[in-house]
């Protein structure tokens, strides 16, 4: 594909990982995030004044912002070869506790975020009938935690949204999948912990994982693109569970 890949929430950890994945193998890259000094920071990193590196400052749960962002991309690069939805946000709290703003505010960025990315890229993919679609949802899409509510709503409905993007765009030549990144080194696993509790909750959470410890976004950058490369030419609709046998292993030992 000669077009460039967009990804959402890119200066997070994940996003940025898979940037400097496809950036490093020459790829040109659309940057879009909500934080503009982040967003220069990664693309600087990137070798954004190479002219591959095109940055966007937008609110993936803004329709027009969506819109416009990958109407400027289409005018840099042509259609989008690939389009990477890794921009998320959390607001935990058990359900009689979290204010009703807080789950709407989870879903627009999340879900309804995931939305205008994948329709405002589908648009020009279908007309040039290619394009690779990666959604990163969560393995609590499938089996929660306590206090997890909005976000694992939010994920749920990522990874049914994939389902049926597939199917509808199967015949236009798009795949769409989703990757389930399980507990990974990232600035959003941490924004409700103080420093000095991380290394006594990390090695907690580790000890929950199968593989004994937590992912690095690179990891989790590999996987992403895998399927969006053409060595997954023939996967489409998968959920890619990248979470060291989270959903693998029981919920309760007998």
């Amino acid at each position: 594909m000669t077009g460039a890949t967009v990804i959402t929430g890119a200066a997070g950890a994940i996003g940025g990982a898979i940037a400097s994945r496809l950036r490093a193998a020459g790829g040109r890259l659309a940057l879009l995030d909500a934080d503009a000094r982040a967003l220069r920071q990664a693309a600087d990193e990137l070798g954004g004044a190479s002219g591959a590196v095109l940055t966007v400052t937008c609110d993936v749960g803004s329709g027009h912002e969506i819109t416009a962002a990958i109407d400027q991309v289409v005018r840099a690069f042509g259609a989008p070869s690939g389009l990477v939805t890794a921009a998320g946000i959390d607001r935990g709290g058990h359900a009689s506790e979290l204010a009703a703003a807080d789950f709407e505010d989870v879903i627009r960025v999340n879900l309804s975020g995931t939305f205008l990315a994948c329709q405002a890229c589908l648009r020009p993919m279908i007309e040039a009938r290619a394009g690779s679609i990666v959604c990163i949802s969560s393995p609590l899409a499938f089996a929660s935690t306590p206090g997890s509510g909005a976000y694992a709503a939010s994920k749920a409905g990522v990874s049914a949204l994939v389902r049926s993007l597939a199917i509808d765009h199967a015949a236009d030549g798009i795949r769409v999948n989703a990757v389930l990144p399980g507990p990974t080194e990232s600035e959003l696993m941490w924004a409700k912990v103080p420093p000095d509790r991380r290394p006594e909750l990390r090695r907690t959470v580790a000890a929950e994982v199968p593989l004994g410890r937590m992912a690095e976004p690179d990891e989790v950058a590999a996987a992403a693109t895998w399927l969006l490369s053409e060595d997954s030419s023939y996967v489409t609709g998968a959920q890619l569970a990248c979470d060291g046998g989270v959903l693998a292993k029981a919920s309760v030992s007998v």
